[in-house]
């Protein structure tokens, strides 16, 4: 499978891991401190060929993404679940640790981000829907955002994430209520 867009990456670990999956091009970021320089780089690999996102499931990797993101418009997203990325015997978490099947199931399913988008989600269907506060609440963001294709968010950041991959109010519902079903099944 080959990759035409240029994928960013943390590290030279998840580079090894991403070209066992693909044919593709990476930029590490060398963790979150990224400087000046690599964000001029993947400026310039999104103008040439466009550029995906391809971070770690945690706060290093988030952050990392947001940076990104805010300082190069209209890059791709892929996403892996904690559990994808888990290292065995719990010793981490990393794009690194995931299979190679993940990684290309992942990378086939891009988001592509454009400006803000009002799909008519408001906090108010977040709370009806238990995504904010309550006992179960981080357990349906990370389901939703499996289920979605999205990646986990707090409940902070959840709103805006739904709108920057334009997801619709019915793709939405309909995903909350089979998680809810799904629940109630168990």
């Amino acid at each position: 499978m080959k990759i035409k867009e240029v994928i960013v990456v943390e590290g030279k670990d998840d580079t090894a891991k991403i070209r066992q999956a693909v044919d593709a091009d990476t930029i590490e970021t060398n963790g979150s401190a990224i400087d000046h320089d690599i964000i001029q780089r993947i400026k310039h690999a999104k103008q040439k060929r466009g550029v995906i996102i391809f971070t770690d499931p945690d706060y290093p990797g988030e952050r990392i993404r947001h940076i990104v993101s805010n300082n190069v418009q209209g890059c791709k997203h892929a996403f892996l679940t904690r559990e994808e990325t888990r290292a065995k015997h719990n010793k981490g978490l990393g794009i690194e640790h995931a299979s190679v099947e993940a990684i290309r199931r992942a990378l086939s399913l891009v988001y592509e981000v454009g400006a803000e988008f009002d799909n008519g989600i408001t906090r108010e269907d977040l709370l009806q829907y238990g995504l904010l506060g309550g006992p179960q609440a981080k357990s349906r963001r990370e389901r939703l955002g499996k289920r979605l294709n999205i990646g986990y968010t707090n409940g902070k950041q959840l709103l805006k994430r739904l709108s920057m991959f334009e997801l619709s109010k019915k793709d939405f519902v309909a995903a909350m209520e089979q998680i809810i079903q799904e629940e109630y099944d168990e």
